[in-house]
């Protein structure tokens, strides 16, 4: 017991909550299958594989992402497929899609900022970028990817006569409204921290990230620490 206890304490709490979710899907796999429910196993199966792919991706592109970052991408893909797809929030609850929305828009507005800072402080690019332009990527960034999300929609309706637009242009375009929200609140706090540098959570969030990849970075692009303003 002793042994046992002794290994959960040296696992990270990012790869406790990774395979909890694992497990869930797994099982959500198996009781799909068992039933006869071939989409469900389909879509539990799939977002199974969406799990771990933060970390394939931070592999194959040597970028190190914090333990909460991890958490967060990991606890959305959660929320999204399982509970919103698989437990079926997205009819149970009203708000579940906008919610969403809401949040994928912020999270693809920061992960544009990120992408376009590695970009700004790389070693070998010696490359400068105006705030506003950094802000404006990010915002754009964030957008694609949810258009590209509503045509995925549109095709897997068209294809299967699946219902994920559900009320049709409506849905999509209340879904690239939540998104383009997100995406400004994430690049208008960006373009803020960019121009003033002061303390919150993108100082926070960049702190610990340059941190994690001070190889991509010169030391002039590394931003201030706390009360070294």
């Amino acid at each position: 017991m002793k042994k046992v206890i002794g290994w959960f304490k040296t696992l990270k709490a990012e790869t406790i909550v990774a395979n909890l979710i694992r497990v869930m899907f797994v099982l959500a796999v198996i009781v799909s299958l068992l039933n006869g429910i071939y989409l469900d196993a389909f879509i539990a199966a799939f977002t199974l594989f969406l799990t771990f792919l933060p970390s394939i991706i931070v592999k194959k592109s040597c970028i190190t992402l914090p333990p909460s970052f991890q958490v967060v991408i990991l606890l959305f893909i959660f929320a999204a497929n399982y509970l919103g797809s698989y437990r079926l929030y997205y009819e149970k609850f009203w708000w579940w899609d906008s919610m969403l929305h809401g949040l994928s828009g912020l999270m693809l507005g920061f992960a544009g900022f990120l992408l376009v800072y590695i970009i700004n402080g790389a070693q070998k690019l010696n490359v400068s970028l105006s705030p506003l332009f950094v802000a404006i990527f990010a915002f754009a960034f964030s957008l694609s990817i949810g258009a590209l999300w509503e045509i995925y929609e549109f095709t897997m309706d068209s294809l299967f006569g699946l219902n994920l637009q559900r009320t049709g242009l409506d849905d999509t375009m209340w879904d690239l409204i939540l998104d383009a929200s997100g995406a400004l609140v994430a690049s208008v706090s960006g373009y803020l921290y960019e121009k003033n540098r002061k303390d919150g959570i993108f100082k926070r969030m960049f702190t610990k990230f340059i941190s994690m990849n001070s190889h991509f970075f010169t030391d002039n692009t590394q931003p201030e620490k706390d009360g070294g303003e």
